[in-house]
């Protein structure tokens, strides 16, 4: 330790190129970590999706896995919230998967990210006209 690194108070003060590089590594490493979670969400939100047979996603191409991880993570929580805690049974939930299963605009299942799960049913209803798919909702 160098003289100029010490304040009056005598405390050490780290140098501003160290703290620079610690900053610059704890961010890379953020970032690699936040790659990984996104990644790991979109893997579960395509299987979630197949497997409950949602429908592709329509929208920008850089909407697509955010809108997909979105719509996973408010099914999921709307789920928790109204069956296994609330007292809504299979055919209620029925009913709403087939509602959610209309909206195919990235960019609404975007704009509910932050949407509490006991909410979706009403959102889902008051979704308009263009965040609807244009495909037979029959199948």
């Amino acid at each position: 330790m160098t003289p100029s690194d010490r304040t009056r108070s005598g405390e050490v003060q780290i140098s501003t190129d160290c703290w620079k590089a610690a900053r610059d590594a704890d961010s890379e490493s953020k970032e690699e970590w936040l790659t990984a979670k996104r990644a790991e969400a979109q893997q579960a939100a395509v299987a979630w999706a197949k497997q409950f047979d949602m429908p592709q996603l329509e929208g920008p191409e850089k909407a697509l896995d955010w809108g997909e991880r979105s719509r996973h993570q408010l099914m999921t929580a709307a789920h928790t919230a109204l069956v296994v805690e609330g007292s809504w049974d299979e055919a209620d939930w029925a009913e709403l998967e087939e509602k959610a299963r209309s909206i195919t605009r990235a960019g609404w299942w975007i704009d509910q990210r932050d949407a509490e799960g006991t909410d979706l049913l009403e959102l889902l209803d008051a979704a308009g006209e263009a965040d609807r798919g244009t495909e037979n909702p029959f199948r």
